[in-house]
């Protein structure tokens, strides 16, 4: 061989294997396997509250290099902030739409050779001080080829994309104004934690969440095992049924015969129904326990129901065939009649078993309604017959900038169908979870977003057109859509989309929404129970929406029918709404907003045909105002559900900190004590600090004008806990993110407090919630993990005081552990530690054998 040809060859080989060529497959997959993406927060502070300084890295570890100029590669990343910056490095910068925004290389691009490494700084708009406001999965696309994620960007560990958030100009959102938030170390939460109140175990173990109106403990204890039988009026044999099942996971098999059966002489559970108790209250109940009878009578079967939830509330979590019991009687019935839980799956779908796992416990706690959002710009989450296109395409993200096969990939999905938060529930399966539901008595309603957020829907109805146009059916193709060829209106929301408004002015868009409506109560009647009220959404409409559309121009020049403009627009969408699900015997529901012409005035409310229209009430951000918007819409004959963002968005964070995750606008965050301090009765009372985290010292002054009193009650339904998923795209996230925060829901919607009339600071409040996380801690966790619930921790508290470790958490008698070598090995805490000589200190709080809260370090 000539070994000058061989040198040669050796060369060629050891060369970047492009130069100028185009990428190939195999290429672009060796590129972003053994290249590092890192995004990072550069400055909040750049430019004042508007606006942020970010940065890609790209640290090209690959054997590929990326050509001078102009090429035919793109990089595509999710951001939630809005990029501003047009063109830097040589890339030029493309939002798509939404989350969606693409680099790609000019002629002055410089290349990109292995080992080298290149940053592109970008502003955006609002903030990041959080690693969860970084979406994962960034891919590369060229050629035609398939796309390629950057393989550190294919996980749920933020730490190996995101560069760490440490300065005071990335933990703070903005200095212009002052951001005054303080965030969260081991110090402050042992600050907060403190108290001198004492709380007894054993009082928690009989601790029932939600607390009852009356209790009455008596001496003695019983025993309940398997020589107890059960009776029960035969209208319950529903409410046995699920009983049975609850006590089969204690170890207890009972036999259960209705009433007509004879009684033994063994120790009996009996059921019953007096619709006279608690002045024929619904849902109330009385409970009698003591050693030869355990009696439930309820004012209906709600009523025995939450008895039955009572009385396995004071069942310990170990318990396995002898269960004690204290002797007691009980009398309690519901504060609100609505008792709810909104659950967004539509941004990112969390399987089937969430869902189901979600309204067991719901059930457990005494709440009765699961508001269910299934349809958002992101996705649509339910199969409807007739209309495969809304669950094929529309519950599926990809790559697929036509958006004919799935929607445009958001939200950290990456360029696959098989990316996290795809997917949708089947007809048999949301039958089956209707009747899941109904067993435990909770309601669920749906929600079918709109004029707003409907992205899913539109585009899987405008591919159902395309489809069907191709095969010359026209009439076919048009009867659902829900966009108009040829409307140039332009609008960007909140969430950057340009396209997600439905045309409220074609007929195709209330056909399609009766023809949903209609498949609903199908699966309902199917499931035995009934489609008592629907959700149509409403909210945050993008301001420009129908401006430039011939079919709205068209109603405008039509006499007389009440739309002279696109103001008209919402309310003649809302009303034709109502008037459609009135026809069908359903109360129809929507956001505040979508019932508001302006801050202070809703809709006329005698412009709807239907008896009742809920309305829930979210923004009660003070400065902004319109937070007395419960108030105003419950004075003009609304219903209201309490659904405030400050205290009930469990899509924010537990505590303020970057490694927490969730949007954090409403508020800085949202622990499961700030929800249970929540005063439903008097919604002013909760304003307690601006979104700069100023106290609100004199309310009516932040707001600048009279804030309308409480003059029909009547019309306060009840409060609901929000979950939102932009950030949540795993079955744990979203659990750990609702539990334990929901148990508060659960807790202010069914109990009214006495401390409720002197306020948070009363010793009175500080009591009762020790003694309601105590209970978590010592039983409620525990039930939860049975059940396959893994609740959030609380992150411990830690100080050096006299040379001696002292540590706290916000739930008692949670287990603590200390590390004094990096984490590698761990020891309980429960005294004061001696920490001569330690280097470092770290600390978390434990749960059983597998559920751990985030680690802190204390500064030494």
């Amino acid at each position: 061989m000539n070994f000058k040809h061989t040198l040669l060859a050796s060369a060629i080989l050891a060369m970047p294997l492009i130069a100028n060529a185009a990428l190939t497959q195999n290429e672009l997959q060796r590129f972003t396997k053994g290249t590092e993406l890192m995004f990072a927060v550069e400055d909040n502070y750049s430019k004042g509250k508007g606006s942020l300084l970010a940065s890609i890295n790209l640290k090209n570890d690959s054997d590929i290099a990326l050509p001078k100029g102009k090429s035919d590669w793109q990089l595509y990343i999710h951001s939630i902030r809005k990029i501003q910056t047009e063109k830097v490095a040589g890339l030029k910068i493309e939002h798509i739409n939404g989350d969606l925004n693409r680099f790609v290389p000019t002629e002055d691009f410089a290349g990109l050779a292995p080992g080298e490494s290149l940053k592109i700084e970008f502003e955006a708009s609002a903030w990041i001080a959080a690693y969860s406001d970084f979406m994962p999965r960034a891919f590369m696309v060229a050629n035609g080829h398939k796309p390629a994620i950057f393989a550190n960007t294919d996980t749920e560990d933020f730490t190996q994309f995101v560069a760490p958030i440490e300065r005071e100009n990335q933990l703070k959102r903005y200095n212009k104004p002052i951001d005054h938030t303080k965030i969260a170390n081991a110090a402050l939460r042992y600050e907060r934690n403190a108290t001198s109140q004492a709380v007894d175990k054993q009082d928690a173990l009989k601790r029932i969440i939600p607390k009852p109106s009356s209790v009455d403990f008596n001496r003695g204890t019983t025993q309940l095992n398997e020589q107890w039988q059960i009776r029960y009026a035969g209208r319950l044999k529903s409410e046995v049924e699920v009983f049975v099942k609850d006590l089969a996971d204690f170890g207890l098999q009972l036999d259960a015969q209705p009433d007509h059966i004879k009684v033994g002489k063994q120790p009996t559970i009996t059921f019953k129904v007096d619709d006279t108790i608690a002045g024929g209250k619904a849902q109330s109940y009385r409970l009698e326990i003591d050693e030869e009878h355990i009696i439930i009578v309820g004012s209906d079967n709600a009523g025995v129901f939450y008895g039955m939830q009572s009385l396995l509330a004071l069942f310990a979590p170990e318990s396995q065939s002898k269960i004690e019991l204290p002797n007691l009687e009980i009398e309690d019935s519901p504060r609100f009649a609505w008792r709810g839980m909104h659950y967004d799956n539509g941004r990112n779908y969390h399987g089937k078993d969430a869902m189901f796992k979600l309204v067991e416990q719901m059930g457990r706690y005494k709440m009765n309604v699961l508001h269910w959002h299934f349809s958002e710009d992101e996705g649509w989450r339910l199969e409807i017959p007739g209309l495969p296109e809304l669950s094929e395409i529309g519950g599926y993200r990809c790559f697929d900038l036509s958006e004919q096969s799935c929607l445009l990939t958001q939200l950290g999905t990456g360029p696959f169908k098989s990316g996290s938060g795809n997917g949708y529930l089947s007809r048999k399966d949301f039958i089956e979870l209707l009747k899941f539901a109904t067993a435990r008595h909770i309601k669920i309603i749906p929600e079918i977003e709109g004029p707003g957020h409907a992205r899913a829907s539109i585009k899987a109805m405008e591919a159902r057109y395309n489809t069907l146009l191709e095969q010359g059916d026209k009439k076919a193709a048009s009867a659902y859509l829900l966009s108009e060829p040829g409307d140039t209106s332009k609008y960007l929301t909140v969430q950057n989309y340009t396209d997600n408004s439905i045309n409220v002015c074609l007929d195709s868009t209330y056909a399609f929404i009766d023809k949903v409506t209609y498949e609903l109560q199908s699966m309902y009647r199917e499931a035995g129970t009934r489609l008592t009220n629907l959700h149509f959404g409403g909210d945050e409409v993008g301001s420009g929406s129908w401006t430039d559309s011939k079919a709205c121009k068209a109603l405008f020049a039509e006499p007389n029918n009440g739309v002279a403009g696109v103001a008209d627009l919402k309310p003649y969408f809302t009303q034709r709404v109502a008037s459609l699900l009135n026809q069908r015997g359903i109360t129809p529901g929507a956001w505040e907003d979508g019932l508001m012409y302006d801050k202070v005035n809703p809709f006329n409310r005698a412009s709807f045909p239907n008896k009742n229209v809920t309305a829930n009430v979210w923004d009660n951000i003070w400065e902004w105002g319109v937070a007395d918007r419960a108030y105003r819409l419950a004075n003009d004959g609304y219903q209201v559900i309490l659904s405030h963002g400050t205290h009930l968005y469990f899509d924010h964070p537990y505590e303020a900190h970057p490694e927490e995750r969730g949007y954090y606008w409403a508020t800085r965050y949202i622990d499961t004590k700030k929800a249970f301090g929540y005063m439903p009765d008097d919604v002013y009372a909760n304003a307690d600090f601006t979104s700069n985290r100023e106290p609100i010292v004199n309310l009516e002054a932040l707001v600048g004008r009279e804030l309308p009193k409480l003059e029909k009650p009547e019309n306060i339904l009840g409060m609901q806990g929000q979950v939102w998923s932009e950030t949540i795209r795993t079955e744990e996230q979203v659990l750990s993110m609702i539990f334990p925060r929901i148990l508060s829901v659960a807790e202010r919607a069914w109990h009214k407090a006495s401390w409720e009339a002197s306020g948070l600071s009363s010793k009175d409040f500080t009591n009762d919630w020790l003694k309601f996380a105590t209970a978590l801690s010592v039983k409620e966790l525990a039930k939860l993990e049975k059940r396959g619930v893994k609740a959030n921790l609380p992150v411990p508290g830690g100080v050096i005081k006299d040379g001696k470790l002292h540590a706290n958490s916000a739930f008692p008698f949670l287990t603590i552990e200390y590390s004094f070598d990096g984490g590698q090995s761990w020891q309980a805490y429960s005294d004061p530690v001696k920490v001569d000589d330690v280097q470092s200190i770290l600390l978390r709080t434990r749960h059983g054998s597998s559920n751990m809260s985030r680690t802190t370090e204390l500064s030494l």
